[in-house]
């Protein structure tokens, strides 16, 4: 969703299991803050992760010029992070308008632009857990 003002702003969203992600870019530096800090704060794995679709547009595009601010509810730490890894790039897209750049997304890995939908299975009835019922000595 593009709001028109007088500077280009683009708000996108992220599901991941039970986690949310909203992105907010706007023209800017290349500045990128997830959950009000800086994204470069976070664990080594995270960090990469998030910064993966920002590493494709910089070779597609060359230099960034938006700022980024991600914001994450519900779910786990992972789930946030997956989450607002597809939030960033679906803003990307929206932001800069660039087809190469989508083609380039979707070969490096498809779950940039498009959510994952698994979810975990339900419970059995009479049973603890969501497959089969655990075996019972007869003897």
């Amino acid at each position: 969703m593009t709001i028109e003002t007088k500077y280009k702003q683009v708000h996108t969203s992220g599901k991941r299991k039970s986690a949310v992600a909203k992105a907010y870019l706007s023209e800017g530096t290349g500045k990128i803050l997830y959950n009000g800090q800086d994204y470069e704060t976070l664990n080594l794995f995270n960090r990469l992760t998030l910064a993966e679709p920002i590493k494709i547009a910089e070779q597609i595009l060359g230099k960034i010029n938006f700022n980024t601010k991600i914001s994450t509810k519900g779910g786990g730490e992972k789930g946030q992070i997956e989450a607002a890894r597809l939030a960033l790039a679906k803003g990307i897209i929206e932001f800069t308008n660039s087809e190469a750049l989508k083609e380039a997304y979707t070969e490096y890995d498809r779950n940039l632009l498009v959510a994952d939908i698994r979810r975990k299975e339900a419970y059995k009835p009479g049973d603890s857990k969501a497959r089969s019922k655990r075996q019972s000595s007869k003897r």
